[in-house]
């Protein structure tokens, strides 16, 4: 596996055209905010290398301000950029036809999938970045975690199976200020076959 130095922009795993997405915010999305924070997360892994090895800047870490912690908060905001949107992009580009393990799980947990999205919709209404489906290691459960920022409400321990992108930039070329419409589209473009599949790899892990 790369490590964060070597890390190359993976390419959209789709190609089809997406109901209500355009093509220009797709393009805009991928080829530069999440290439930027493909770039940014190298650039910053290189300085936190060249740091560790001549151990420069670590004998003036200081939690109010030092060169160390911008780094590292850089590193979180950078990377999970990256990691957010790549999942983001992995749930896209299907037919949207519900079903499968995960489904299964989804209507036993939720008791319904409607009532499932219906939640799942109301939290990336109420958040400013980031609406997450995730399998919680620690309790062995699907849980909906919500995310203003990168870097802010991700849990420890929990593994993305949908996440949805509520920024600004995800939807307001195409739908304006009327984020509803867009995570109603969600679901139209939404790869079940690919979210079942990382359910299925992850649903027994459990710390």
């Amino acid at each position: 596996m790369p490590s964060q130095t070597q890390y190359e922009p993976k390419p959209l795993p789709f190609t089809k055209d997406l109901t209500g997405i355009s093509k220009k915010t797709i393009e805009i999305h991928h080829d530069k905010l999440y290439v930027g924070y493909v770039k940014k997360m190298k650039e910053i892994a290189e300085q936190l290398k060249e740091m560790i090895a001549s151990g420069t800047g670590l004998e003036t870490a200081n939690q109010t301000y030092s060169q160390l912690r911008g780094l590292k908060d850089g590193e979180t905001f950078a990377t999970n950029g990256v990691y957010l949107h790549e999942h983001y992009f992995d749930g896209l580009g299907g037919t949207g036809e519900a079903k499968g393990v995960l489904v299964d799980a989804i209507v036993e947990k939720y008791g319904s999938l409607g009532k499932f999205t219906t939640i799942f919709s109301a939290t990336g209404m109420a958040m400013r970045g980031w609406v997450v489906l995730a399998w919680d290691t620690h309790i062995g459960r699907l849980k909906i975690y919500g995310a203003d920022a990168h870097n802010q409400g991700g849990i420890w321990g929990c593994i993305p199976i949908i996440v949805l992108d509520v920024y600004e930039h995800a939807y307001f070329i195409d739908y304006g200020s009327d984020r509803a419409a867009y995570i109603a589209d969600f679901w139209k473009n939404f790869n079940w076959d690919m979210a079942n599949q990382i359910f299925e790899k992850v649903k027994n892990i459990s710390l």
